[in-house]
């Protein structure tokens, strides 16, 4: 993504032109608002450096962010207990959290299906999985397949398009990222979907007026179940598949 001031700014514009809508950020967050209760135990999983649970720690009764990264761990924004470990071999009891949040996590996921029985694992009966991934049907996925075939495109293009270090950019593999696919996965791990839906944002190539306004017609054409992010809620059964 672009950096977060210069695509607020366009993403202000965009709400000018079609009223009413949402950047998927504040979309997952009104949505975590709105699941998490007061005695909530919650696992951030990727946490990274911070994420929305940034805003709801102190609220819950627990929560625990987990990366594979030491060095995001270490430099975490919020004071919240912080484990190292993978998402496919979660370090924590059965049914120990009634929420689970994966915010920009599935698409660097080799074997979805095995980290969705872990989730689905560690949760409680009627717990919530709630993410927000990229779409893999929406074009700007193509660039970012082509950039991690060539590591020299990603070391000159990331600093200056993104606005952080090429370090901080983790491989994508897209294994869990259509909506027909993410379907699937949540009927083979025991998951009831409670909301799956694409979002759309056409500030995302808005590198200047030129880009954004190509990207609005973009936007235009696709059908909706190709706009730029899915964002899901899922809720465990009461035994995995």
């Amino acid at each position: 993504m672009l950096p977060l001031d210069r695509q607020n700014a366009y993403r202000q514009r965009y709400q000018r032109r079609k009223p009413g809508w949402q950047p998927s950020g504040e979309i997952f967050e009104a949505l975590t608002r709105r699941t998490l209760a007061a005695g909530a135990r919650v696992l951030d999983l990727g946490c990274g450096r911070g994420g929305v649970m940034e805003l709801f720690w102190r609220q819950v009764q627990l929560a625990v962010g987990l990366d594979p990264d030491t060095a995001s761990l270490r430099e975490h924004r919020a004071g919240l207990p912080r484990v190292c470990g993978l998402g496919e071999a979660l370090p924590f009891a059965a049914e120990r959290f009634d929420a689970v949040i994966g915010l920009w996590v599935l698409e660097h996921v080799a074997q979805p299906e095995r980290l969705l029985r872990e989730v689905h694992r560690v949760l409680a009966p009627g717990g919530h999985f709630l993410f927000l991934t990229p779409n893999a049907r929406h074009p700007l996925l193509l660039f970012n397949r082509f950039s991690w075939a060539f590591p020299a495109v990603q070391r000159v293009l990331v600093p200056p398009l993104y606005g952080r270090a090429q370090a901080d950019t983790f491989r994508v593999r897209y294994q869990a990222n259509t909506l027909p696919r993410l379907r699937a996965l949540a009927a083979a791990t025991g998951f009831a979907v409670a909301e799956l839906r694409a979002i759309s944002d056409p500030t995302y190539l808005a590198f200047n007026d030129l880009f954004f306004n190509l990207s609005l017609g973009l936007e235009r054409l696709l059908p909706p179940g190709a706009y730029v992010h899915i964002l899901g809620d899922w809720v465990r059964q009461s035994a995995a598949l």
